[in-house]
């Protein structure tokens, strides 16, 4: 009777330990397509893949202008920002050009290098683009990333999915997913052991 109890039970241990495993591979399986769909274009999109030095030459606020949209058109309700612009001296090329924060913010608008978000009120726009004036002004150099194919002349400060982000992107579905081998083959292994030690 406590032999059946215990077989009974080990079953229903292997069951659970079988759908927790098979749950995890479906989790990560599913995360892959999530980051394959979302993360990836935006990161064999960007050709801002070489990084250099570049040095301020200026780093003005021009007059305000309205918040646009990912699409480009403007809010009625979405009150103005001060628009920075910052020039720099590309050390790769020697030329003057544009720097911006992020690939984001070129599509977003191209006449200012900083878009603030749009949850973001006046105050906090306003002192946050002063404060990066005064750090652009403190620290003159600075690496930024340029398109060394020459389709984009202006850089970047820094890029929204640089290799190591996304190689951090894909670590956890991966761990998630040898997890999740790793309970199965265990549970298969454990299924195996039972059946040949009755079998003998």
């Amino acid at each position: 009777m406590l032999g059946k109890k215990l077989v009974t039970a080990q079953k229903r241990g292997e069951t659970r330990a079988l759908c927790l495993g098979l749950g995890m591979v479906a989790c990560s399986m599913m995360m892959y397509f999530f980051i394959g769909i979302t993360i990836v274009p935006f990161y064999t999109k960007s050709v801002w893949t070489t990084e250099t030095v570049c040095k301020v030459l200026k780093a003005n606020i021009k007059d305000q202008v309205p918040c646009p949209d990912s699409e480009g058109s403007e809010h009625e309700d979405v009150s103005p920002y001060p628009c920075l612009q910052v020039w720099v001296n590309l050390t790769a090329s020697g030329q003057e050009v544009m720097l911006y924060h992020t690939e984001d913010t070129l599509e977003r608008n191209p006449k200012c290098s900083y878009v603030p978000g749009k949850s973001e009120n006046s105050k906090e726009v306003k002192a946050r683009i002063e404060k990066i004036v005064t750090n652009f002004k403190k620290y003159q150099t600075f690496p930024c990333y340029y398109d060394p194919g020459g389709t984009q002349t202006n850089v970047i400060l820094s890029r929204l999915y640089p290799p190591k982000g996304l190689l951090f992107a894909f670590l956890w579905p991966t761990l998630m997913f040898t997890g999740g081998c790793l309970i199965i083959f265990l549970v298969k292994i454990s299924q195996y052991v039972s059946v040949l030690s009755a079998w003998q």
